[in-house]
C-alpha cells in the first residue's frame, strides 16, 4: 500500500470525523434551544404569571424570556467554534456579534418594560421617563453598535470609534432634532409644562385637545374631534402654547359672555314696574330697599321730584343687572369664590353689552357648556319682563312686518 493510499485514507476520515464533530455541535445547540424554550423558558413563564409582581408579567409580554433562549445554542457554537475548520475565528465573532445583539435588544425591552411598570405609579402622570427611557436605549444601540462593528471586524472598540470623528458634523446634523427633542424635554420635564392628559392649545398648529402620549422626539395631541396632530417635542419649546390645567386644578371654569341690549328699550321704572319686581322673589328685598333708598336721597336732598329728571329713580336696565346677578347668586353650579361680575361694557353701535363674568364649578367641557347654556336661555327669556329687548340686526322678518304695516 502506497504512501498516497494511506494519506488519503486518514484524509478521507478525518474529513467524516470532522463533520461527525459539526453535525454534533449543531445538534448540541439545537437541543439546548429546545430544552431551554420547552422546559426552561416555559417553567419559568408558568411560576412569573402565579406571582404578584406586575414587571414580571410585562417581562413575559415583552417576549424577553424567548429571547433569552437563542443564547443558549449560540454559547454553545461559541465554545465549539475550533472544530469549525478555517472558519473557526469568523464564527467566534459573527456568534459574539449575534450575543451582543441579542442582549442589546433585551436590554431595550426591559427598558420599554421598566417604562411601563412606571407608568402605573401615579407619579408618572406628573413626571413622565418615556423620553429619558428612549435616549438611554439610543445610547445604549450605538455603544452595541461599535461594539458589534468592531468585534465583526477583529478590531478594537476604541478604533472602529476613532474612526467616527470625521463623522461627527454628519452625525450631528443626522440627530439635530434628537438632540433638540431631549434638550426640551428636560425643559418640560424640569419645568413640568407638559403633562399627558392636559389639555392644551397651540393655534399654529391646528392643536386644540389632550396630549395623549409625550415621547422624546414627538408629542400627540388627540383634538376634540378625534383627529391626532403629532408635533415635534422642540416645537413646544419653540412656541407658545396654552396649557388648561390651571383651570381644571383651580375647579372652576370662566363664563364670558355678554348680551347686546337695545338702548331704545332702557328707561326708567314707573310705580307700575316698580309694583311688578316687588314680586318678583330673586329682587322683591332689593326693590323695597332700593326705592327706599331713592325716596330717602331725594328728600335729604331736597329735590323737586315733580320734575322726572331732577329726582333719582330706578331704571329697568340697573334692576335687571341686579336680577341677573341675583340669579346667578342663587345657582348652585357656580362658584362663589372666584371673580364674580355682572357689569355694562361700553355702548356701541350695537347696543349696551351686559356682560357675566363668572366661573362655574365643574370644569368638564359638556357640563360647562350645559350650565353656561341654561343661565344664557333662562336671562333671554327672562329679559322682556323688564321691558327690555335684545339688540339684533334686522332679518327678513322685520322687513316683512314694516312692508305689511
Amino acid at each position: 500500500m502506497s504512501i498516497e493510499t494511506i494519506k488519503s485514507f486518514f484524509d478521507h476520515h478525518q474529513l467524516i470525523g470532522q463533520t461527525l464533530l459539526i453535525c454534533g455541535v449543531l445538534s448540541l445547540s439545537f437541543i439546548s434551544y429546545f430544552i431551554t424554550k420547552h422546559f426552561i423558558i416555559k417553567a419559568l413563564s408558568s411560576y412569573i404569571k402565579k406571582t404578584k409582581t406586575r414587571f414580571d408579567d410585562i417581562l413575559l409580554q415583552k417576549s424577553i424570556l424567548r429571547q433569552l433562549s437563542l443564547i443558549a445554542p449560540l454559547v454553545i457554537i461559541f465554545s465549539f467554534s475550533h472544530v469549525f475548520p478555517l472558519a473557526g475565528d469568523l464564527i467566534k465573532r459573527i456568534t459574539v456579534a449575534l450575543i451582543s445583539w441579542l442582549v442589546l435588544i433585551t436590554v431595550g425591552s426591559l427598558l420599554t418594560a421598566l417604562n411601563e411598570l412606571y407608568l402605573t405609579l401615579e407619579i408618572s402622570k406628573n413626571r413622565p421617563i418615556k423620553g429619558y427611557i428612549q435616549v438611554a436605549k439610543l445610547i445604549l444601540y450605538l455603544a452595541g453598535a461599535i461594539f458589534i462593528i468592531s468585534t465583526l471586524l477583529g478590531r478594537s472598540p476604541l478604533i472602529v470609534l476613532s474612526s467616527f470623528g470625521a463623522l461627527t458634523a454628519v452625525l450631528l446634523v443626522i440627530f439635530r432634532d434628537t438632540i433638540l427633542s431631549f434638550v426640551a424635554s428636560l425643559q418640560i420635564t424640569s419645568n413640568d409644562l407638559i403633562r399627558v392628559g392636559d389639555w392644551v392649545e397651540i393655534p399654529k398648529y391646528g392643536a386644540d385637545g389632550d396630549v395623549i402620549d409625550f415621547a422624546l422626539h414627538t408629542v400627540t395631541i388627540q383634538n376634540f374631534d378625534k383627529t391626532l396632530t403629532i408635533l415635534p417635542t422642540h416645537k413646544l419649546i419653540e412656541e407658545s402654547f396654552k396649557n388648561w390645567r390651571g383651570m381644571k386644578q383651580s375647579g372652576g371654569r370662566r363664563i364670558k359672555r355678554s348680551i347686546n341690549i337695545d338702548m331704545e328699550s332702557i328707561k326708567f321704572c314707573d310705580d307700575r314696574m316698580i309694583d311688578k319686581f316687588k314680586k318678583i322673589h330673586l329682587i322683591a328685598d332689593y326693590t323695597k330697599i332700593k326705592e327706599e333708598e331713592i325716596a330717602n336721597f331725594n328728600k335729604e336732598a331736597g329735590i323737586d321730584t315733580s320734575v322726572m329728571v331732577n329726582r333719582r329713580r330706578m331704571t329697568n336696565i340697573g334692576t335687571f343687572r341686579a336680577y341677573v346677578k341675583a340669579y346667578l347668586e342663587n345657582n348652585k353650579k357656580i362658584h362663589k369664590n372666584m371673580t364674580f361680575l355682572v357689569r355694562q361694557l361700553p355702548p356701541g353701535s350695537n347696543g349696551l353689552p351686559l356682560e357675566i363674568y363668572v366661573f362655574t364649578n365643574d370644569t368638564v367641557w359638556a357640563k360647562y357648556e350645559e350650565i353656561q347654556s341654561d343661565i344664557f336661555d333662562h336671562i333671554l327669556a327672562v329679559i322682556p319682563e323688564f321691558e327690555l329687548h335684545v339688540f339684533q340686526n334686522p332679518t327678513g322678518r322685520n322687513f316683512e312686518r314694516l312692508s305689511s304695516s
